[in-house]
């Protein structure tokens, strides 16, 4: 799962108008931010094996810390928390903080039987549509193309850079998304890690586009 998680950032925005693209896009992806460094810092482990699954070659041997359920709502919480103390917005922050547990759902639907439900091991859950490419981009791709258009509905550009900045965003992520499902697997775990990284940008990306639109009423 990818365009998936950052179509529920999109679509977030007509539930939260007050609240920026760049902030929903960090909360919808948060714990797959936090993964690429807790992989470099030893903390969690995955492998690369290809043909794991018929959509990515990676296989999830430990991350406990990012992606077990408890983990998540922690995070979720604590996400939520910060923004409220510094918004005073109680309804964007618990919307923030369903984004964060929406990772973990969505992840559910895709992965095989990795997801723990608690850090310190026990029962893992997974649907397994990662075992076909068909349902899975039967999914996302559906789903991002609605997060968007809801976005795009819920938002009007103000000027140049909010028309096609935000086209190009759009367009950004789904060549990201065809690289990853029809791409060669990964050279390493390391370059995952660094490539990982990079999310922060279509975070600040998110921010800078969201600052050149503003949100409209719904009609």
């Amino acid at each position: 799962m990818f365009i998936g998680h950052f179509a529920i950032g999109f679509a977030a925005k007509t539930a939260a108008p007050r609240v920026s693209l760049g902030t929903l896009f960090l909360a919808a992806q948060f714990i797959d931010l936090l993964w690429p460094t807790f992989l470099l810092m030893g903390l969690e482990r995955v492998r690369i094996e290809p043909g794991a699954t018929a959509v990515t070659p990676l296989v999830f041997e430990h991350y406990p810390w990012s992606h077990s359920l408890l983990a998540v709502l922690g995070w979720a919480a604590l996400l939520a928390g910060l923004h409220f103390l510094l918004r005073r917005d109680r309804r964007s922050a618990l919307i923030l903080a369903g984004l964060v547990l929406s990772h973990w759902l969505l992840d559910l639907l895709v992965h095989r039987p990795d997801l723990p439900l608690w850090p310190w091991g026990g029962s893992v859950l997974g649907l397994r549509l990662w075992s076909s490419l068909l349902l899975t981009l039967a999914l996302e791709v559906p789903l991002f193309m609605l997060g968007v258009w809801l976005y795009s509905r819920s938002t009007r550009a103000l000027d140049g850079a909010g028309r096609w900045g935000l086209v190009g965003l759009v367009l950004f992520l789904f060549v990201v998304y065809a690289g990853n499902v029809l791409g060669s697997p990964p050279p390493s775990v390391e370059a995952i890690a660094w490539i990982g990284q990079l999310q922060w940008l279509l975070v600040l990306w998110a921010y800078w586009v969201d600052w050149h639109r503003r949100a409209v009423a719904p009609n």
